[in-house]
């Protein structure tokens, strides 16, 4: 897989009981990005968005801000 081709991965941090809602919501706009709980007792969710996804992906979260509260975290924990 060429380096430009590999996803480009976000982690969130949120509260345990909207990760499966992130989940449901990001994974519903089919090819965009699949979510991961990296850390389901910290609550921590792994984005892998393929790069042409990137900017899509990132108004959705824009748009859900009020009503999931969540922080993207640098790295992986």
């Amino acid at each position: 897989m060429e380096k430009r081709n590999r996803p480009f991965k976000k982690f969130l941090k949120l509260n345990r009981k909207d990760i499966s809602y992130m989940q449901f919501l990001i994974e519903s706009y089919e090819g965009l990005a699949t979510v991961t709980t990296v850390d389901k007792n910290v609550a921590i969710i792994k984005l892998s968005i393929m790069p042409d996804s990137l900017s899509d992906v990132d108004k959705i979260l824009d748009s859900i801000r009020n009503e999931v509260d969540f922080t993207e975290e640098r790295s992986s924990p």
